[in-house]
């Protein structure tokens, strides 16, 4: 929507000068009154500044003289639009195109979007087709139609065709009247982080040099077995969220760590927008720390996921190299001190459009993202690329109605795939932006044709590794899944303090674990698996010299 409304201030603005500032002694749309025309460029320069309450009171004084004038029209419907006020919106531009039809093609546009978030696509797709055979049209503008022609079209056919899935909002125990966004929940679905805009107290600031509203802060809400649903949520325990923009990007499928957006003026190490990482201890999580080089660059980065085994890194970058705005990366670890080179992961995956909201399934192959290209169904929607045969798959969209015309936010999933949660700003909902709950029992996410197989979901291995004399947790532990066969079927390595996780398919392995200086051991491990539940076994090991 912000490119959309730069190129159109752009294009109206320039249209401005050739038709607004002369004398009137014709019948189109120029000021017999020196003050009005002096008027119109004082709004022009407002509209330019976001002001567009200053710039539509100006617009209406000139209106006073010049009632029928189609720009006058056009530019006060063009600002009722920006706040929101559609209805006036709408009875503005209708009466610019009754003024005077070949003006103003933008009110074309507009009209367009506006019939495209009320969900009436042969509205949409009507008006914009209007305003791509107007005559004099740039090719910028028209390429813009191009795109929103195309997802008005989209958005009819997945509207058409629902998915047999039942979105739910998540109501007042995690959303508010604010913006609540990211959701991102652990692999057992224990635990679910997200970002949320609400005051933390009557006296909490705001972003006076962005958008007016309060900065944003992590809140967490734990499963409750009993009611089957997160309880109330609250605040991360911790030393997570300061005075500025603190946004969870994604949390480990362990719920060992949380991965953070932060953009501070004040702090040179988030100054212009990077990545942090936040470990908890005993409960409560530590001051995150910059991820460093090489997922941070002199460029912005605006989040970053890990892979369920820890060994690959997923974060979105404007660095060069990229296809568009904001592209996927991945980075391997090499080990426990060196990277390998980032990767772009290719013109399949991303675009010339923005690329966000990243989340690796439990699976560690699936990777769901958020985009605004033109295979959405408007604004940004959820889309889904697999790994598969050394290379990512071409992205499809999720479709409706875990997609809608409003604009989705980042898609996390448990290692179960019984639900999903999703972000939207769509109708219905508390305020803002609100999280959602995907009931996926009747629509395998993971799968190509969306069928249930005899169990899509996985289960949870996970245990601590031991010094044998010591008791302490060993970092750094090499820990190998072979099946029957031998062939290796993951692996993984300790973390600090000791600990390792797996998400896969239930079945037999045996499990392989090696430390140099310590003795070897193997054992045969059955991990079950259930369609009604995670199933989480937990096995610890004691290494001996």
């Amino acid at each position: 929507m912000k490119k959309f409304l730069i190129l159109f201030l752009a294009l109206s603005i320039a249209s401005f000068g050739q038709d607004e500032t002369t004398k009137k002694d014709k019948k189109t749309n120029v000021f017999t009154d020196a003050g009005d025309a002096a008027k119109m460029i004082l709004a022009k320069q407002k509209m330019y500044a976001g002001d567009y309450v200053g710039a539509l009171n100006t617009y209406r004084e000139v209106e006073k003289n010049n009632p029928k004038d189609a720009s006058v029209l056009h530019y006060i419907g063009f600002c009722y639009y920006n706040l929101n006020q559609i209805d006036k919106a709408k009875e503005f531009l209708l009466k610019s195109i009754d003024a005077n039809s070949i003006v103003k093609p933008e009110n074309h546009l507009i009209l367009g979007k506006i019939a495209h978030s009320e969900s009436d696509f042969d509205k949409a797709i009507e008006e914009f087709t209007e305003f791509k055979t107007a005559p004099k049209q740039n090719k910028e503008s028209v390429e813009d139609a191009d795109i929103f022609l195309k997802q008005a079209q989209n958005a009819k056919a997945m509207a058409a065709s629902p998915l047999d899935v039942e979105v739910i909002n998540l109501g007042s125990d995690i959303n508010s009247v604010y913006d609540d966004k990211n959701p991102c929940i652990t692999a057992d679905g224990s635990k679910l982080v997200f970002t949320t805009r609400r005051p933390e107290t009557t006296a909490s600031e705001v972003d006076a040099e962005g958008d007016g509203n309060y900065f944003e802060d992590i809140y967490i809400a734990n499963y409750d077995s009993l009611t089957k649903g997160f309880g109330k949520a609250s605040e991360v325990p911790g030393s997570i969220n300061t005075k500025a923009h603190d946004a969870v990007t994604s949390i480990s499928a362990d719920g060992k760590q949380i991965f953070i957006y932060k953009n501070d003026i004040n702090d040179k190490n988030s100054r212009g927008g990077d990545v942090f990482v936040s470990k908890v201890n005993n409960g409560k999580w530590r001051t995150p720390e910059p991820m460093g080089k090489p997922i941070a660059s002199s460029y912005w980065e605006g989040g970053a996921c890990v892979s369920p085994d820890g060994k690959k890194y997923f974060f979105t970058s404007e660095r060069p190299g990229g296809f568009g705005r904001s592209d996927i990366w991945m980075v391997q670890r090499i080990n426990k001190k060196e990277w390998g080179k980032p990767e772009n992961l290719g013109s399949e995956v991303n675009t010339t459009f923005d690329e966000a909201g990243m989340f690796l399934a439990p699976d560690g192959k699936t990777l769901f993202f958020c985009s605004d290209r033109p295979e959405s169904m408007g604004s940004y929607d959820v889309f889904k690329t697999v790994f598969e045969g050394g290379k990512w798959s071409t992205p499809v969209n999720l479709g409706y109605p875990i997609n809608s015309v409003s604009k989705e936010g980042q898609l996390t999933i448990s290692a179960d795939a019984k639900f999903a949660y999703v972000s939207s700003n769509r109708g219905g909902g508390l305020g803002g932006s609100d999280i959602y709950k995907i009931n996926l029992k009747d629509y395998a996410i993971l799968e190509k044709d969306g069928k249930k197989k005899t169990s899509n979901g996985l289960s949870i291995l996970k245990g601590t590794i031991r010094d044998g004399y010591e008791g302490y947790g060993l970092p750094d532990v090499a820990v190998v899944l072979t099946d029957a066969s031998g062939a290796e079927i993951s692996s993984t390595n300790t973390n600090e303090n000791g600990e390792y996780f797996f998400t896969l398919k239930g079945g037999n392995y045996k499990i392989t674990i090696n430390k140099k200086g310590f003795k070897e051991i193997s054992e045969n491990i059955e991990l079950k698996q259930s369609d009604k539940e995670t199933i989480s076994l937990e096995k610890g090991f004691l290494l001996k010299k």
